[in-house]
C-alpha cells in the first residue's frame, strides 16, 4: 500500500527516512541483539542515544550553555501546571491568550496563583495575534506566557512580546524546529514533540538554569520539579525511551537537510504555494489575517458547512488525509510540518483547484 499525504495536526507526519531507519533497527539496534523498545534506560547503549539526541538538539538550536534540555513525559499539557508550580514565586503571572492551548494554560495557572490576561484575540475567534508592544505587565509578575504557534487557529507570533524584563515562557509545540530561534530570549521554551518531531507522549523543555531551583510551590510533585529532572539528566525514572530515540533520528535528519535555516526556507516555500492559492481562490478562503499566518497550520473554509464536509470526504478518497478543521473553527486545516513534502502541498492545491471548478456556483 502506498503512503497517503498526512495533513494531521498531531500526531503528525514523520520523515520517511526516519521511519525506514527505525524499522530496520526494530529487532536489533546496531548489533546489540534487541530493540530500543526493550533496552534498559540505564544501559551504555541507551545512554549514548539520549546524550547524542541532546547534543544534536543543542546544535540545531544553538542552545546556550546555561540552559538545560529535558526530555519529559506528560506532553505539553502537563507543563501548564509544572510551569506555575516551579516559577510562580510571587504567585502572579501574565498570559497572552491566542488560542485553545494558551487558554487552557491560563486556566490551569489560576489554580496556583493570580493569572492575569494581558491580551487576547478571542474577540475574532483567535484569527490574529494581538499587539504585544506595550502590555500591562506589573513588577510583581513572575513570567509572561505565550503559545507561539496556534495549531488550531493557524496564527504565529512573528515578533515576540515586549515582556518588560520579565521571563518569557513559550509553548512552541507546533512550530518547534521549523525555523531558527534565539533561545536566549526565553526563560523556558517547551513543546510536545508529536507535531513536528516525534511520536506522541513526550515534551521537550529548554530551561534557563537560574529558573531551576528548590524554591517551588508547596505540594509540587517530585516528578514535576524541574530540579528533579535536571539533576538527573531526564533519567530520574524511566524516560520515554523510544520517543527520545525517534526524536534523535529526526534531529539527525534535520541536520542532514542543512539545519533550521534550510527548513525555514522549505517551509516558507510550501506555505506560499497554499496561501497563494487561497488568496486568489473564489471558493476557499483562509481564516487568519495575512501578517500573522502560521507556516505550519493553515485553516481554510468555503463558507458552506456541507461543501466543507464534501471536500473533506473527497480529499480523503484522493489520498489527502486529516484535513478536517478543528470543531471550534470548522472547515479544513492543512498541517504542513517539516516532514510534509512539497509534493504533498502541490497535490492538495491541485485537488482544491479541481474541487473549486466542479463546485463553484
Amino acid at each position: 500500500m502506498s503512503r497517503i499525504y498526512n495533513f494531521s495536526a498531531g500526531p503528525a507526519v514523520l520523515p520517511e527516512e526516519v521511519l525506514k531507519e527505525a524499522a530496520d533497527e526494530m529487532m536489533d539496534y546496531r548489533g546489540c541483539g534487541m530493540s530500543v523498545m526493550e533496552m534498559s534506560h540505564r544501559s551504555k547503549v541507551y545512554d549514548d542515544i539520549i546524550k547524542e539526541a541532546e547534543k544534536d538538539l543543542r546544535e540545531l538550536l544553538n542552545v546556550p550553555d546555561n540552559y538545560k534540555v529535558l526530555f519529559l513525559q506528560g506532553g505539553a499539557s502537563q507543563q501548564f501546571a509544572a510551569i506555575p508550580m516551579n516559577l510562580m514565586k510571587n504567585k502572579k503571572a501574565g498570559y497572552i491568550v491566542t488560542g485553545q492551548w494558551a487558554k487552557k494554560a491560563f486556566a490551569e495557572a489560576k489554580m496556583y496563583g493570580e493569572a492575569v490576561e494581558l491580551a487576547s484575540s478571542a474577540d475574532k475567534t483567535f484569527s490574529y495575534i494581538p499587539d504585544c508592544s506595550d502590555l500591562p505587565i506589573t513588577d510583581d509578575m513572575d513570567y509572561v506566557y505565550i503559545c507561539e504557534n496556534n495549531t488550531i487557529y493557524g496564527t504565529k507570533y512573528k515578533k515576540l512580546p515586549n515582556t518588560k524584563g520579565k521571563d518569557l515562557v513559550s509553548d512552541v509545540s507546533s512550530c518547534f524546529l521549523s525555523e531558527p530561534m534565539d533561545v536566549s530570549k526565553y526563560g523556558i521554551v517547551y513543546g510536545g514533540v508529536q507535531k513536528n518531531i516525534g511520536p506522541a507522549g513526550m515534551v521537550i523543555d529548554i530551561i534557563r538554569e537560574d529558573l531551576i531551583t528548590d524554591d517551588v510551590l508547596p505540594g509540587t510533585p517530585t516528578m514535576l520539579k524541574f530540579k528533579t529532572q535536571a539533576d538527573n539528566d531526564s533519567l530520574y525514572n524511566t524516560p520515554p525511551c523510544y520517543n527520545i530515540y525517534i526524536c534523535g533520528k529526526v534531529f539527525k535528519w534535520l541536520k542532514n537537510m542543512g539545519g533550521l535555516e534550510v527548513m525555514k526556507q522549505r517551509n516558507e516555500e510550501k506555505a506560499a504555494i497554499l496561501y497563494d492559492f487561497l488568496d486568489q481562490s473564489k471558493l476557499f478562503k483562509g481564516t487568519v489575517v495575512k501578517e500573522d499566518r502560521s507556516l505550519m497550520n493553515v485553516p481554510f473554509v468555503t463558507g458552506d458547512a456541507d461543501l466543507d464536509a464534501k471536500f473533506v470526504a473527497e480529499s480523503k478518497a484522493a489520498g489527502l488525509e486529516n484535513l478536517k478543521g478543528h470543531r471550534t473553527v470548522g472547515g479544513m486545516r492543512a498541517s504542513i510540518y517539516n516532514a510534509m513534502p512539497k509534493a504533498g502541498v502541490e497535490k492538495l492545491v491541485e485537488f482544491m483547484a479541481d474541487f473549486e471548478k466542479k463546485n463553484l456556483k
